[in-house]
């Protein structure tokens, strides 16, 4: 997560390995799990009064730990990237389309199949429009920091990768809260639009302008501050994220216990989701064709979430301890492994790739020589 335009040699920041947190996500992940349902069943009263500490539907504490979690992530994000895709239009199309034309609506599907239908004898009748909602809510925020993460892993085009992240981090201001409402009325989930808005204001557009104001600041002193200061809270955002587990899981313990079985069917759409979108923008890039190096962030981005926003806003929405608050956490248990098969399959398959791409490029070009 350290590529920056102004990085030296962008060549070397694609081969930086992952950090020790990175690597074992789901990991930490799981014994959060463990340790929040501990914690939460030992000590309820304790988890009552976290819960009870809210403002208009948004709790304090998770609203503090968001902010903490995303600022850092943010402040990687240059928005004036965007001017360093020449060249790179057909790849940018493609990862636009498959974020917000594709990737929520295929999700909302797959949540009306798995969870209202086909797993609905499994679940709890009271929590189905919940779990699709979380699932909705997760598919309609496309990832922004981890993509660094799995772009670097495959060689990705750190310039392109940047782009898109801070292209889609500009959308998401204004298309998260409509998309979401949109497909939770489809869905027939009444949308508390209030709430919503809350939470894409504090959530999405406070951070983000904090996060820019604070890296002009930083960015006046030369790269090397900002890079500096990147390194030195990135543990906050980490430290943040693993405290917010422990708090859903301990309001999720009873749910966790009870019906095990709920995070593995929840599992299931999620997973054909990512594989799904993943595929679709990796095929389309090498049918359009866009170099290797841009069809890996690319198809990446596409099946990666930025779960951080999803949780926080499940639980403005719904409450800790709703369906919705544990579909999106279920997305965080499985993505990482997931993303490194994706990963696997995009670097296995390079030879195969280029050669469709190649034969594409020189087709597109040729119809566009005069006759």
């Amino acid at each position: 997560m350290s590529i920056q335009p102004g990085f030296a040699d962008p060549a070397k920041a694609a081969i930086i390995p992952l950090s020790l947190f990175e690597r074992y996500l789901t990991l930490w992940v799981a014994l959060c799990i463990v340790i929040g349902v501990v914690l939460g069943q030992a000590f309820p009263p304790t988890f009552r009064i976290i819960g009870g500490m809210e403002v208009a539907r948004v709790n304090l504490p998770v609203g503090a730990l968001i902010w903490v979690m995303i600022i850092p992530m943010l402040l990687k994000v240059d928005f004036s990237a965007w001017r360093q895709i020449a060249g790179h239009g057909r790849g940018i199309a493609v990862t636009l389309f498959v974020n917000w034309a594709v990737k929520p609506f295929s999700m909302a599907l797959l949540g009306w199949l798995f969870i209202r239908h086909w797993f609905a004898p499994y679940l709890p009748d009271t929590q189905l429009d919940s779990y699709i909602a979380g699932l909705v809510l997760l598919a309609a925020a496309p990832c922004t920091a981890m993509v660094f993460v799995w772009s670097r892993l495959t060689g990705g085009d750190p310039y392109f990768t940047l782009s898109q992240v801070a292209m889609n981090d500009l959308i998401m201001v204004f298309a998260f809260a409509p998309l979401v409402g949109l497909l939770l009325g489809v869905s027939s989930i009444t949308v508390p639009w209030a709430t919503l808005l809350t939470s894409v204001g504090l959530y999405i557009v406070a951070p983000v302008i904090i996060a820019q104001v604070w890296r002009r600041s930083l960015l006046r002193g030369g790269q090397a501050r900002l890079d500096s200061a990147t390194a030195r809270i990135q543990p906050w955002s980490v430290a943040a994220l693993l405290a917010m587990l422990l708090l859903l899981f301990a309001f999720q313990g009873d749910a966790v216990i009870r019906q095990p079985l709920v995070i593995a069917l929840l599992a299931v759409p999620i997973l054909i989701q990512v594989l799904f979108n993943s595929a679709l923008a990796y095929w389309l890039n090498r049918a359009v064709g866009e170099k290797h190096a841009v069809a890996c962030p690319s198809a990446l981005i596409g099946a990666s979430n930025f779960f951080e926003l999803a949780v926080a806003t499940a639980i403005s929405l719904f409450g800790f301890e709703s369906g919705a608050a544990l579909a999106t956490v279920v997305g965080v248990l499985i993505e990482v492994p997931l993303m490194l098969l994706v990963v696997a399959v995009v670097n296995r398959t390079r030879g195969w790739y280029e050669a469709g791409a190649g034969a594409s490029s020189l087709e597109h070009h040729s119809t566009r020589e005069p006759s």
